[in-house]
């Protein structure tokens, strides 16, 4: 399953907007390092359910919205120097490493110094924190790299020796692979065999671009003077609120409104009585929604997994004629995958003795056989034909 990090400064809302996400009880509390550890949980992408167009729905998607579950990790604060140690340091940075991208949360209101101390709502700059979670990581990256450095230079001198090969095992617990290393290497301009110290933190900082590939998100923008909002906005970042997604899914919950998370708005059922407190709070709640289409955080879940990590959503049926898995069920289960891939990437994905004994699919859609090489398209509702059981 793809995995998230929401990472940033502390007092930048992360476990509140974590909590909104996942509905996952987590510390919430206005001082630096309330996460300790990094809190683990599930989230979801939204994305149309290709059931609403077939005779049967699948019973699985709400409202003909399907959610697709993925890992989200809230990860605590960073401040300044946090590689050399400083704050909670390393383990933090560590914890980043399991992140297929990374959701680099600031505080648009401009309400906290940027190590997180708490402060006049205007009072900060918020494009200042977004370098630091950057710098953090590249200097971390770096200083891995560079610890080995010396010992990979000289096993670079003997024939046949893949230094990239060798730098991707080095960093593989960090989801890092040749591709990237290839990549980064050519971006950066630089040659392995004569780099130097400040080579390595350029390609250190190229390479987290392809292997942690990070998007901005403006939190607290419920809460942020009209110049910082403008200033957020123009500088292309997603203006969210965590606070108020947490507390439409909360009262969703408990039935005192009708929401799904992405929804634009959200609606009072007929027959719900609410205190003046809460018409108050969600009036507010219903303002902001209508300035920015939204509370925000879903559309920033869903732009970290498909435009970051270019995925797609794919849905593999054992029956194509009724699009049922083998117990009958629509439409049981959607995959997320990366542009590019085939059918039979499709199949091991499934299982892999699937994949091991893969024939042939079938596009349920337009009931034709299809090339085991050919090209998966979002929404494809796959047939896979093998001969493992």
């Amino acid at each position: 399953m793809i995995t998230l990090a929401l990472a940033g400064k502390p007092n930048c809302g992360k476990s509140t907007l974590y909590r909104a996400a996942t509905l996952a009880p987590a510390e919430i509390a206005n001082y630096p390092f309330t996460t300790i550890d990094a809190n683990r949980g599930v989230a979801y992408v939204r994305v149309p359910c290709p059931c609403t167009s077939l005779e049967h729905r699948c019973g699985v998607c709400v409202d003909g919205i399907r959610y697709v579950p993925v890992h989200l990790i809230d990860v605590a604060g960073l401040v300044p120097d946090a590689y050399t140690g400083k704050g909670l340091g390393n383990q933090f940075l560590d914890h980043l490493r399991q992140a297929d991208a990374i959701i680099n949360v600031i505080d648009a209101s401009g309400a906290t110094d940027i190590e997180g101390t708490p402060d006049d709502i205007g009072s900060h700059d918020p494009l200042e924190e977004i370098p630091m979670l950057e710098t953090e990581m590249t200097m971390w990256l770096f200083g891995i790299i560079e610890k080995h450095w010396s010992k990979m230079q000289r096993q670079a001198q003997v024939k046949n020796y893949n230094v990239y090969a060798g730098l991707a095992e080095l960093l593989a617990g960090l989801s890092i692979r040749e591709e990237h290393v290839v990549d980064a290497e050519r971006e950066s301009g630089i040659n392995f065999r004569s780099a130097q110290a400040e080579d390595l933190q350029k390609f250190a900082r190229i390479l987290l671009k392809y292997s942690k590939p990070m998007i901005q998100a403006g939190n607290k923008a419920d809460q942020a003077p009209a110049e910082l909002i403008a200033k957020v906005k123009g500088a292309g970042i997603s203006l969210i609120s965590g606070a108020a997604e947490l507390v439409l899914r909360s009262a969703a919950e408990h039935n005192l409104i009708i929401y799904h998370p992405g929804d634009e708005s959200f609606r009072i059922p007929d027959g719900v009585s609410l205190n003046a407190a809460q018409q108050e709070g969600l009036a507010k709640i219903r303002g902001f929604m209508e300035t920015y289409g939204g509370t925000g955080v879903q559309q920033v879940i869903n732009r970290a997994v498909f435009e970051l990590l270019d995925q797609i959503v794919v849905y593999p049926v054992e029956d194509e004629t009724h699009l049922t898995d083998a117990k009958g069920r629509v439409l049981p289960d959607a995959f997320l995958m990366k542009k590019g891939s085939t059918p039979h990437d499709l199949a091991y994905q499934v299982h892999t003795d699937i994949g091991k004994g893969f024939l042939y699919a079938i596009d349920a859609k337009t009931k034709m056989r299809i090339k085991e090489t050919a090209l998966l398209k979002d929404g494809d509702i796959i047939k896979i034909v093998s001969t493992a059981k």
